[in-house]
């Protein structure tokens, strides 16, 4: 196989892959949980997130090459406190502390648009609610993988990943159903936005089990001494990112997501793609984000069961061609409905086979005591590059057009997905079944 998985012991109270007579055993608990909160949160955040795109280009007057610049602020934002978030949860050894203020921040974020503010002060919440995410995505994660038996990561990702979808997909159903109940009321959708997140912070507060990796970890292996992240009195505690990339496993995986991330747009901008060439309603724009979230919903417990199987690298990588696919969709023919719907279910299925798929293939290769580091830092390079992605698009549709611009990063997407396989290739162990 490409890049192994290490087997690692499972935590105390960690759920076994199969039971008695075989059977697979359910998903723990706290991985249900932590699904619903995501649902919540992002019933919160797709529902703004749906109509923003419509509202910062139509209604504010933001070309495309502006919003390219809004959008990529908007993941940047996230990449300065997501290896901060990871890293807190590793040395305090406390990751749902961490995720919960993150949590909080998206949440309060949500207040400021209930003024209807304009374009710059739109653009610092985006980016407010980004520092949020970036600081609850790793310690969340963490929290997953600690619960979860080693070989089951990509099941557990999976489910929680498909309750994650199932608040994305009914956040920007609501905002369809409240925009076609009073049109173009943008506030109703916020006021819908705001309460789904106190929901979700409110679940994540009183519900999930505040879990110590490191502390269990120990308890697991007792002979083993303190490592990476293990101690906050530990130097190497300091380092965690540069011995992570010493081990030839985890710096290659990282290195093939991000040289993908170069060339992976945010759906957002491929639903305006797909409007400028298809001349769609505003009051349809939503429910672009809702078929893409049920083919995303209906596929991320397979493939993170098949990702578990074959090889999650493996798999991550392979994954892009469903994105090559969704590009050539969004450049074709005007009015083809069959093409758009065709777009909307390669992007679910994109989504489906590297989200949580990427989270778990690098919290595998690692030890537990430097998870939310790994994590993050694999999540960092994805949303630092698809920074630059949004930019370079957002200046080639400048130049080219949508269709064109779209043609050529699938194009280009196309030549890179092969080589970032040889770029995993050589991180293979000998015997190792992942």
């Amino acid at each position: 196989m490409y890049l192994a998985d290490r087997h690692r012991p499972a935590p105390p109270g960690a759920p076994a892959t199969r039971g008695a007579q075989g059977r697979p055993v359910r998903v723990a608990r706290t991985v249900v949980l932590l699904g619903l909160v995501s649902l919540a949160t992002d019933i919160s955040s797709e529902s703004a997130a749906a109509v923003l795109p419509l509202y910062l280009t139509a209604g504010l007057g933001l070309s495309p090459l502006a919003y390219g610049l809004v959008d990529g602020l908007y993941s940047a934002a996230s990449v300065v406190v997501r290896y901060l978030g990871g890293w807190l949860a590793d040395r305090l050894d406390r990751p749902k502390q961490v995720a919960l203020a993150g949590y909080t921040l998206s949440a309060l974020a949500r207040t400021v648009l209930l003024w209807t503010p304009g374009a710059a002060v739109v653009a610092g919440v985006l980016g407010v609610d980004r520092l949020g995410k970036g600081l609850r995505t790793a310690p969340r994660d963490v929290l997953i993988a600690t619960s979860s038996d080693p070989g089951s990561l990509g099941r557990s990702f999976g489910v929680h990943r498909a309750l994650d979808t199932t608040g994305a997909m009914l956040g920007p159903l609501l905002a369809f159903l409240a925009l076609w109940a009073v049109p173009e009321d943008y506030r109703l959708v916020f006021v819908i936005s705001l309460a789904a997140a106190v929901v979700g912070v409110a679940l994540l507060a009183l519900l999930v089990p505040d879990l110590r990796p490191a502390r269990e970890a120990r308890a697991a292996e007792p002979s083993r001494p303190l490592t990476v992240g293990a101690s906050a009195a530990s130097p190497d505690a300091r380092r965690p990112t540069v011995r992570m990339l010493a081990e030839p496993g985890f710096a290659r995986l990282v290195g093939a997501a991000g040289l993908l991330g170069l060339l992976t747009l945010s759906d957002a901008f491929i639903y305006l793609v797909l409007q400028d060439r298809n001349d769609l309603a505003a009051l349809w724009f939503p429910l672009l984000f809702v078929g893409t979230n049920l083919a995303y919903l209906a596929l991320a417990v397979p493939f993170g069961r098949i990702a578990d199987r074959l090889g999650r690298a493996r798999v991550m990588v392979l994954g892009h061609l469903f994105l090559v696919g969704a590009y050539v969709c969004a450049s074709g023919p005007v009015g083809s409905l069959v093409v758009g719907v065709g777009c909307l279910l390669l992007l679910g299925a994109f989504y489906a086979s590297t989200d949580g798929v990427l989270a778990a293939a690098a919290a595998s290769v690692v030890r537990p005591e430097v998870r939310g580091s790994a994590i993050a830092t694999a999540q960092s390079a994805v949303a630092l590059t698809r920074l630059a992605a949004a930019v370079v698009f957002g200046w080639t549709w400048t130049l080219l057009g949508p269709g064109h611009a779209a043609l050529l990063m699938a194009a280009v997407l196309a030549v890179v997905i092969p080589v970032a396989w040889l770029i995993l290739r050589p991180a293979a162990v000998h015997g190792a079944r992942r």
